[in-house]
């Protein structure tokens, strides 16, 4: 995943670190829980996140081994990656690609006059399945099956108006990555997005897709979808993913990747109907790097990236950058405490209101305004990895390991905005042995973890608070009321509700329960911080703040 951030804080990061000083010198942590015949029993563990991005495999073994980890520990969606139709020369096609000794793309497009030729490998069995035209050829060499379209560069259908074609080469064995993933995905009654066709880079501007071949790119991304509903027509076959990629900005620079996700968009309605897609751009909070955003440029690109829909249902996965340390998890009167060694290894020290332009959490509110009205639905990418440094390797790889509880406050900051969370990725980063257990065990080990979301403190004194593994347990809220008063008081956790999510139309694994702490306030912009110890004796690894 390509990242960097940014957004302005609405914290003033001085007045916040005094603030910050003079209250949490009398925080007290959660303590206890409520036994006794009136406790209530702690539920089955709740899982935030609930989708992974991984690398799958043509073995079907292989698939259903690693789904049935991540079904074991919550997940129910996969997402694979896309491959890129590449602009290539005569000269590079494989030597093995022949027909009757000759060239299998110049044997292919005989008669006809050649624009471009292109080379593309997803690790999925084109061959006869692929074919539409009278041009096109499949050719197997061993293990290697070679699949050449000949498509028209001007018009529709087999023939060019302007008797001139662009030629594709396809590279790939005799099995296929995403038939196999989706066989496991149904089996397992799980669900998968299969990462589309993407365009290469400009070579002038990086981060800008080529659309100097969009008319053949097109014509590719049709018969992509239309081989998939040949040979992958299966229930566990959720929708697409865009494998190309933009940050959340709102800039006429990204417009050629929105009409990019319009023209597979309505691809995907046409030849999958009914078939998801889904879109994962990324946050950009640095405040050293020049492209640095807020949630108002946020707020404005998901509208836009919302609006690329074209009758599909599309769901918008904004990645939250703490993995890249192009974004900040941190509440409101964290902006004037030290980033981590994590961030602290792309960006230095400092604090996080001096490196970042805004939290996590203040983009995500951003995001929900952006896409509400819109049909898009708000997803999460939780990254699943932390910046690399000597201390968390993770299989040689230049990000690392991260740890359970920073997850947990990454899932904090991402709150009750998003309907789903994902998270990238599976492989490695939840499955490799570096410093500590590899992050499945860690997972498993702090299943019922409590994970603190959101909360509301109501007028009457009552404060509800939501996320998961809640229930059964006491409830820590420290407040200052509109008398300038301080307290700091533990009660039983009341009103469990499992289903609070599904009833708010939110995600459906919120839970919340409910502090009564009696007749009180709470001071306007004024903090709140609140813990929480569930059924199963767990305390919540990372404290949660708000403020009124």
């Amino acid at each position: 995943m390509e990242k960097f951030r940014t957004s302005s804080s609405s914290v003033n990061p001085t007045n916040a670190r005094h603030f910050a000083a003079s209250l949490f010198a009398a925080f007290i942590l959660v303590i206890g829980c409520i036994a006794g015949p009136s406790a209530q029993a702690a539920p089955t563990p709740v899982y935030p996140i609930s989708g992974y991005f991984i690398f799958g495999s043509t073995s079907d073994a292989a698939n259903t081994a690693k789904l049935t980890d991540i079904k074991s520990v919550g997940g129910d969606t996969v997402i694979t990656f896309g491959s890129y139709l590449k602009p290539s020369t005569l000269a590079a096609v494989p030597a093995g690609c022949s027909i009757s000794g000759v060239n299998c793309a110049t044997a292919a497009a005989s008669g006809v006059k050649v624009n471009r030729y292109f080379s593309y490998s997803d690790g999925n069995s084109w061959g006869a399945p692929a074919l539409s035209c009278p041009r096109d050829k499949t050719v197997t060499s061993g293990t290697t099956v070679y699949t050449v379209l000949v498509i028209p560069t001007q018009g529709t259908g087999c023939n060019s108006s302007d008797g001139t074609y662009d030629v594709v080469v396809i590279t790939s064995g005799t099995t296929s990555i995403s038939v196999s993933v989706a066989k496991a995905a149904t089996a397992l009654g799980m669900k998968l997005y299969v990462g589309m066709p993407a365009p290469v880079k400009r070579t002038d501007l990086t981060y800008a897709v080529d659309f100097s071949y969009q008319s053949t790119f097109s014509a590719f991304t049709n018969r992509f979808l239309q081989l998939q509903g040949k040979v992958n027509n299966v229930a566990g076959l959720a929708g697409y993913y865009h494998y190309t990629e933009m940050p959340v900005a709102d800039g006429a620079f990204w417009d050629s990747t929105l009409a990019l996700y319009s023209l597979q968009n309505a691809a995907i309605a046409k030849y999958q109907p009914g078939r998801a897609a889904l879109v994962s751009p990324y946050i950009a909070a640095r405040k050293d790097t020049p492209g640095r955003l807020t949630p108002d440029n946020a707020r404005a690109a998901v509208r836009k990236i919302a609006g690329t829909a074209n009758g599909v249902r599309l769901a918008i996965a904004p990645q939250d950058g703490m993995g890249t340390g192009n974004g900040g998890s941190f509440f409101g009167h964290e902006a004037g405490t030290s980033v981590d060694p994590y961030a602290a290894a792309i960006v230095g020290n400092g604090t996080w209101g001096e490196k970042y332009t805004a939290s996590t959490r203040d983009f995500f509110l951003a995001m929900s305004e952006g896409v509400d009205g819109t049909g898009a639905e708000l997803w999460a990418n939780m990254e699943g990895m932390a910046p690399g440094t000597t201390q968390n390797p993770c299989n040689g790889e230049y990000r690392g390991q991260s740890t359970k509880a920073r997850h947990d406050r990454q899932l904090q900051q991402i709150g009750n905005y998003p309907v789903k969370i994902i998270s990238y990725m599976w492989d490695p980063f939840y499955t490799c042995r570096g410093t500590w257990a590899p992050m499945l065990d860690q997972m498993r080990a702090g299943s019922m973890t409590p994970v603190i979301t959101d909360s509301i403190f109501y007028g009457n004194g009552d404060v509800l608070v939501t996320g998961q593994n809640l229930g059964g347990g006491s409830i820590q809220v420290k407040w200052t009321d509109t008398y300038g008063r301080t307290f700091d008081k533990t009660v039983a956790a009341t009103s469990y509700n499992p289903s609070y999510g599904m009833q708010q139309g939110m995600n459906p694994r919120l839970e919340s329960v409910t502090a009564k702490l009696g007749s009180t306030s709470l001071g306007s912009g004024k903090y709140v911080y609140i813990n929480v110890i569930n059924g199963s004796g767990v305390r919540n690894d990372a404290p949660y703040s708000d403020q009124g």
